[in-house]
Parts: structure tokens; sequence; C-alpha cells
């Protein structure tokens, strides 16, 4: 690990344009980032004394960085500031925050995190929706969104130095999915806040939602368009709609992800013990049988036949 001067370099490659400000002297501060490139995704390993990360109006129009940060902190606290919002982030929680306008990050102790660099139309949100995500902090609360969909993220991320690379893609797309989920629960939450529960009812913003809520109660076998129509408010006809004008259905849809979960399971190294039944009923599918017919016909081979794929057996 190297002081902040030489450290800087490798923050502003990994990040964009930041400087590292220090209270302490320069030449004792220790810190380190390493830089994993998973798919359409990048992922940092931060590691740091107490430092200030700052990115400034100029740093941004130099270089131009329009990407989103997923920070998930995983030792000490952070304080991000942007947009006039402070959150401040204890381990196992996750905030949002955008290289395309000014921020700052106060680690004020011993830190380790990971930072995930999210192209902006991975999150699928329009720009408002975005600005009302950004610092502020998702959480493992009690019966929030976060709380089943964090331990999902959190055990993704730490599987991506285990994995082979040939598998990487698969789990970007996993991750990828659960911030987008993530981003979209934490953009319901801010809009009724912001505006009452009666507005900003767009049907993309709709169909984000009820996305959000597929992927946080994907597990539940029980998961159904009558559900989710119940859970938003909205007719049963008027749910078909969203999905159809896009070219799938609600069924569809929920299967996809529970394939793609599943596949994605399959995977990873750390999940090598649990039988193909387990995987298929973690992820929804009350039918082994079944779920070994969807996964072939979606991906040309069965569950076992993938599975020896991907980790070389």
């Amino acid at each position: 690990m190297n002081g902040p001067a030489c450290e800087q370099r490798s923050f502003s490659h990994a990040y964009g344009d930041v400087e590292l400000v220090t209270r302490t002297d320069p030449a004792s501060w220790r810190g380190s980032l390493r830089l994993l490139h998973l798919g359409v995704l990048q992922v940092a390993s931060e590691e740091t004394d107490a430092v200030e990360v700052v990115r400034t109006t100029r740093d941004t129009a130099a270089d131009g960085r329009t990407h989103l940060f997923a920070r998930l902190q995983l030792h000490g606290t952070a304080l991000v500031f942007q947009d006039g919002r402070r959150a401040r982030l204890r381990p196992g929680g996750l905030v949002f925050y955008d290289a395309g306008r000014p921020f700052s990050v106060v680690l004020p102790e011993e830190q380790r995190a990971r930072v995930l660099m999210v192209p902006r139309p991975l999150l699928r949100l329009g720009e408002a929706e975005l600005s009302r995500v950004t610092a502020k902090v998702i959480d493992d609360t009690p019966d929030s969104p976060g709380a089943l969909l964090l331990p999902l993220l959190d055990g993704l991320v730490r599987e991506i130095d285990a994995v082979a690379p040939a598998t990487r893609e698969d789990l970007a797309r996993a991750v990828a999915d659960l911030l987008a989920a993530l981003a979209a629960t934490r953009s319901t939450g801010a809009e009724a806040a912001d505006t009452g529960p009666s507005a900003g009812t767009g049907q993309a913003a709709m169909l984000d939602r009820v996305k959000a809520t597929i992927e946080a109660r994907l597990a539940e076998p029980e998961l159904s368009p009558g559900v989710l129509a119940a859970e938003h408010g909205i007719s049963l006809r008027y749910l078909h709609k969203l999905f159809q004008e896009r070219g799938t259905t609600v069924g569809g849809w929920i299967r996809r992800r529970r394939l793609e979960a599943c596949r994605a399971e399959l995977a990873r190294p750390s999940a090598a013990d649990r039988t193909i039944a387990a995987v298929a009923a973690r992820w929804g599918f009350a039918s082994p049988t079944h779920f070994s017919h969807a996964f072939r016909k979606a991906y040309g081979v069965s569950p076992v036949q993938y599975r020896g794929q991907r980790q070389g057996g």
C-alpha cells in the first residue's frame, strides 16, 4: 500500500478524476485499490486509512465519466455527499452515487469496501429517478427489499475472485440485475416521500417497481401475476399490458429471472455442494423436473452439464 499521491492515480484510473485528501501525515497514510473487469461492470476492492475522495465539477467535465457507483461497505464507515444529501454507510449497507456529478466520500477511519461501477442503462431508471437514489443508504432493515437483496448481492460480489473468467459474464448480469432492483426500490421509496403515492405512476416507473418486487420475491414459489397486481394496486389486465408491450409476459419474466439466478448459482464454486434440487427450490422452482426441463430449453444443456462445464468438472 502506498501514500495518497501515488494511489490517487489508481483511484482516478478506476473512478474518474478524483483527489485524495488526507488530514494526517501523507507519508504514513496507506491505501490500495484493486480493479477487476466483470463483463460490463468494473469492481474495485478498496482498502484505505482515513481519507476523503473528492470529485469536482471540473473533474466531471474533464473526463466525461457517467457511470454510477454502487458502494458496498465491508468494514468501517463512509459518508457520501452528493446532490445536497449525506448518506452514512455502515458495514453491510449500500449507496449509489453518480460519476457524472460532483461528490465527496469521507472515510473517517480505516475501512474496506467493494465499489461497483455500473453503466447507467443497466439500472433501467430515467435521469430524474437516478437523481433520487444517489446518496441514500440502502440497508437490511427487516422486511425491506434490502433485507433480501443485499445478502444476495454481497454473496455474488464475494464470488468474483473465485469464478472462472468464462463465468464472469453470467455473474455480471446477475449483479447488474440485483443493483437495478435495489435502485428501483430506492427510487420508489424516494418518489413516495417526495411527491406522494399518487404521483409518478407512468408505465416505465410502474414496470420498474413490479420488476423490483419480482427480484425481491423471486424465491417464493407462490409469486404470480395476481400477487404482483394486488401488491401494486393495479389490475391484472394492466400488469399483463406492461410486459406485453415489451415483448414478454409476466410469467415469462419471472421464469427467466429464476433461471438466470439458478444459472449464476450453479456456476459458483461455493455452491458446489448444493444439489440441483436445492438450487431450484432456492429460486422458487417447486419441481426439480420442471426446472431441469426449463433450464435445458433455455440454455441447451442440463443443469448438471452446465455446472460441470463452469466448474471444470
